[in-house]
């Protein structure tokens, strides 16, 4: 395995170690590969989906057209979570 060195503000070193010291991670090393995997996972997602997008052709939705979908989803999203709470 190789061997990193890296250097963290104070805040971000304190947050590392509160994450370790919660037990959620063995050891400062556990929680970085953690991070990384999680980077990992989310950019093959992202090219996955981009891939996805291009390969589905174009539509006939305006820029508008899909904001105001977006801002409905929202919006229907943040009522769910208001009625669950």
């Amino acid at each position: 395995m190789d061997t990193k060195t890296i250097e963290l503000p104070r805040q971000l070193s304190q947050w590392v170690e509160e994450r370790v010291e919660s037990g959620e991670f063995a050891d400062t090393s556990d929680y970085m590969r953690e991070l990384i995997r999680r980077d990992q996972e989310q950019r093959e997602w992202l090219v996955s989906e981009l891939i996805k997008g291009e390969e589905s052709g174009t539509n006939s939705l305006t820029v508008d057209d899909i904001w105001a979908e977006a801002v409905a989803e929202y919006r229907a999203r943040k009522m769910r979570k208001s009625r669950a709470a």
